[in-house]
């Protein structure tokens, strides 16, 4: 319950930094979630899932919740849920629940208890109904037979069975750089040591700050070197490409002796929060020379300009940069990252485009409608006047033949004109039925017509969304070099 109850918080903190959108950026998936979101009880997880359920569509983010038993999940949240997956239900309890569930989250909308109820019952093995707030009406569909042979826990023989072919080797150790006097070589014959060095640091020229690099020891054993720090604040700009961005950074180089004391292509960039600089420097220590160089103080004047100039020239901020949707990565952004982040500008304008298309077909869907909506109505026309007439001629010619059997032999007047009246309503239920089968071609062209525009609606959305798909975006690195007047130096 404490993890559950963390990490829900901490979704809904994140959730709460995010942009509004109408497309899904993420999902929130609970398997079992008896417990966590009861009806009767306030438990630490309730609050923020309840949150969520409230408010988590409008940021992109979708909740999906899953029990076998409904009456597990407070009502509140069931009458915040937009789609149901509901299969075979067990008990009445279960049922009732589903149903109040239902109907409270169909407010408005109307709500069929009835046959909903009817179709619940008649759920079977791998048969579930589909519920959507959206839609008009329920869907139901059976899923695949899958089988999932779940052995349980490990014996202990069944462990060292797996593990037998396994060897325990040794730890290996990270190679690093360790201070000179904290280590000496020993061998058969000889042992060697590091040569004696000052206990007092040296003193640097006027004007410049010393700082100390805190060692993998302290004391007796540890052995500071030269090296020059710059610490700056990097400023890139590219307006063409909306990047602006400050990079802080921290280099340093080793002072050695010779022609070129100090080279900057060399040099290591650290972090200061976590390297630990320190004022004094550790008591017992020993110190390496300082290069002669490095006594002058127009010495650092110049070394400062050609980090500047090696900082214009090696430190460029390399960006991302999509053309179609025009989006340019963060600093510090992996390509992975900036694609994931261009997958959900790219879904959010796939929708619109999806709902601008889905409006455009709508005026055409409509008309058909009415067009299927009309032959219906003649159909059901047509079938009841030739089921009229059907009955009409049935007694006309019941009619005539009564006459002709009870009247006299000879076939009179009004038995001859009964007769032709019935052959005339023959002949007129003939011309019935062929307009019932005319009135059904009508509705079933119109029903291709409503087919084919359905088909081409769905190839255009497949269409827009392959054209937005970052997938296969191609993405142009962008190399932004700061100027040297862009650069600014920090104590």
């Amino acid at each position: 319950m404490f993890f559950v109850s963390m990490l829900l918080n901490e979704i809904l903190g994140w959730m709460r930094a995010q942009t509004g959108t109408t497309s899904l950026r993420a999902i929130l998936y609970m398997d079992e979630i008896f417990g966590y979101f009861p009806p009767v009880q306030n438990p630490p997880s309730k609050g923020p899932l309840l949150t969520l359920l409230k408010q988590a569509r409008a940021f992109g983010l979708g909740v999906v919740l899953s029990t076998q038993n409904p009456v597990d999940l407070d009502y509140k949240g069931l009458s915040n849920t937009g789609t149901w997956f509901i299969g075979r239900l067990q008990t009445e309890r279960d049922k009732e629940r589903v149903l109040a569930g239902l109907e409270g989250a169909a407010v408005g909308a109307g709500f069929d208890r009835g046959r909903m109820e009817e179709i619940l019952a008649g759920l079977g093995h791998r048969v579930f109904l589909l519920h959507n707030v959206h839609e008009d009406e329920p869907v139901i569909f059976q899923t695949r037979w899958t089988l999932s042979y779940l052995r349980g826990p490990m014996t202990r023989e069944q462990i060292k069975r797996l593990t037998a072919d396994r060897k325990i080797g040794a730890v290996p150790v990270a190679p690093g750089k360790y201070p000179e006097a904290a280590a000496h070589v020993v061998t058969q014959s000889q042992v060697v040591t590091p040569a004696k060095r000052p206990a007092e640091p040296p003193v640097a020229p006027p004007g410049i700050k010393s700082y100390y690099l805190s060692g993998s020891g302290a004391g007796h054993g540890l052995v500071y070197y030269p090296g020059i720090m710059g610490r700056m604040d990097i400023h890139y700009s590219s307006t063409s490409k909306k990047v602006a961005a400050t990079k802080t950074a921290a280099l340093v180089a080793e002072l050695e002796e010779g022609p070129v004391p100090l080279d900057w292509d060399n040099a290591t960039e650290i972090d200061i929060g976590q390297a630990g600089l320190e004022t004094p420097p550790a008591s017992g220590a020993e110190f390496a020379d300082l290069p002669a160089e490095a006594c002058k103080a127009a010495s650092y004047q110049k070394w400062s300009k050609d980090l500047l100039r090696w900082l214009s020239r090696n430190r460029p901020l390399v960006v991302y940069h999509s053309n179609r949707f025009k989006m340019t990565s963060r600093i510090d952004e992996s390509e992975g990252e900036f694609r994931a982040r261009l997958s959900q500008a790219a879904r959010e304008k796939r929708d619109l485009e999806v709902e601008k298309l889905r409006k455009k077909y709508a005026a055409r869907f409509s008309t058909l409608k009415n067009r299927q909506l009309q032959a219906e109505q003649t159909i059901a026309r047509e079938q009841d006047q030739a089921k009229s007439r059907k009955i009409e001629t049935a007694i006309s010619f019941g009619t005539a033949i009564l006459g002709a059997f009870l009247g006299r032999k000879v076939l009179s007047t009004t038995s001859a004109t009964r007769v032709g009246t019935a052959m005339k309503s023959a002949s007129r239920l003939g011309k019935e039925t062929q307009d019932v089968a005319r009135a059904r071609e009508r509705a079933k062209a119109v029903q291709l017509e409503m087919d084919e525009l359905e088909m081409r609606l769905q190839e255009d959305i497949a269409g827009l969304e392959a054209s937005y798909d970052p997938g296969g975006e191609d993405l142009e690195e962008v190399r932004v070099s700061p100027s040297m007047t862009d650069i600014t130096f920090k104590s």
